[in-house]
């Protein structure tokens, strides 16, 4: 009877073990997903104040639409290498948010053998 208590004890530990692992992989996770929004938020802030800024000084529609096309595509781009960062972080954060609780499921399943 004390054996079985044990190791109830034993799996209770590891489960609590895995999951603040989990949960630590989640903070750094997100944190580095907010410090990549909090930059693009930024530049993307600047780069629509400096087009802005070229446009009130511009005396022809030509070269009005040319900045405005510029500035298009350059956000364009910048969304796109944001997304592609994100996501890529996104991925990550599954991946070791779901690795120490497969280790403990691939764990269970060898005892069960």
């Amino acid at each position: 009877m004390m054996n079985q208590f044990e190791d109830f004890q034993k799996v209770g530990k590891e489960t609590v073990d895995v999951a603040v692992k989990s949960f630590g992989s989640a903070t750094k996770s997100m944190q580095a997903i907010a410090t990549q929004t909090a930059d693009y938020s930024k530049k993307s802030f600047e780069q629509s104040s400096a087009m802005m800024e070229k446009l009130a000084g511009i005396k022809t529609l030509d070269k009005a639409y040319e900045v405005q096309a510029d500035y298009a595509k350059s956000a364009y781009e910048d969304f796109v290498s944001f997304a592609s960062k994100v996501g890529e972080l996104y991925t990550s954060f599954a991946k070791d948010s779901v690795k120490p609780y497969e280790m403990m499921v691939s764990k269970a399943q060898s005892v069960s053998k």
